[in-house]
């Protein structure tokens, strides 16, 4: 049975929680509030594959999906190759991820994938290393980024990969992902983000290398109606893949 996850480290808040539960059963509906995650899903996983090379031979390779939600990262990433536990200090959003698991199962061929409720700071205490870390829209949500970066560089093998996403802080993220996208085209619900938790990519990678953590890859995220394609455009959306020395 899962234990509640500590709500005094650095990857809660209880108020964050508190929002992902109340979308908890919206998830899987890829016209409701998370319906901007379905449609970047396939290109974040992909490039997490593409780009987290080479992999220990003659073994699958373990993924931690931190802060998985109800698990739309986690299903694909299993589908694709990784042995994937999905991870997230929601109760109700873990909940949601093992119903559609049970009720959606995995094709033939796909990687073992399981879930655990609580938080990196229980993974690191049980002595958990993994290949590959994903840490995908949820640096944003944390108490304290560099303490994140921190644990997710310990549940890291030497020589594995961290792979992070989030929004850089630019007049054009506050127009666009905070203004446009939760109160003018309402494609998140309003309060979804803090702006100023933003965090630069320079930021990001000060930070990452104060925890160990080399930059390896840097890509935009742009939608282009009707999807999200790579750019070398960081200023809203990005992602980052880091190795571990």
């Amino acid at each position: 049975m899962d234990a509640p996850p500590d709500q005094a480290a650095s990857s809660v808040v209880d108020e964050e929680i508190a929002h992902f539960n109340a979308l908890a059963g919206e998830w899987w509906n890829p016209k409701g509030p998370m319906a901007p995650l379905h449609a970047m899903n396939p290109l974040r996983t992909d490039w997490v594959k593409q780009h987290a090379a080479p992999l220990p031979a003659g073994r699958t390779p373990t993924l931690l999906d931190i802060g998985c939600g109800a698990g739309l990262a986690s299903e694909r990433y299993a589908r694709i190759g990784f042995e994937t536990l999905g991870v997230d200090a929601s109760p109700d959003g873990i909940a949601a991820a093992r119903h559609h698991l049970a009720t959606h199962p995995l094709q033939p061929g796909s990687a073992p994938l399981s879930y655990h409720n609580g938080n990196a700071e229980d993974l690191v205490k049980a002595g958990e290393t993994f290949d590959v870390i994903s840490a995908l829209e949820i640096i944003e949500h944390v108490r304290n980024p560099q303490a994140f970066l921190q644990l997710l560089a310990t549940l890291t093998r030497p020589g594995g990969y961290v792979a992070v996403s989030t929004l850089n802080r630019t007049l054009r993220s506050f127009l666009v992902a905070k203004l446009g996208a939760e109160y003018v085209m309402r494609f998140l619900e309003p309060g979804t983000h803090d702006w100023k938790k933003f965090i630069r990519p320079q930021e990001l990678d000060r930070m990452a290398r104060q925890c160990g953590l080399r930059l390896r890859a840097l890509s935009g995220l742009s939608f282009h109606p009707p999807q999200w394609v790579e750019s070398r455009d960081t200023s809203i959306n990005y992602i980052a893949m880091f190795v571990r020395d």
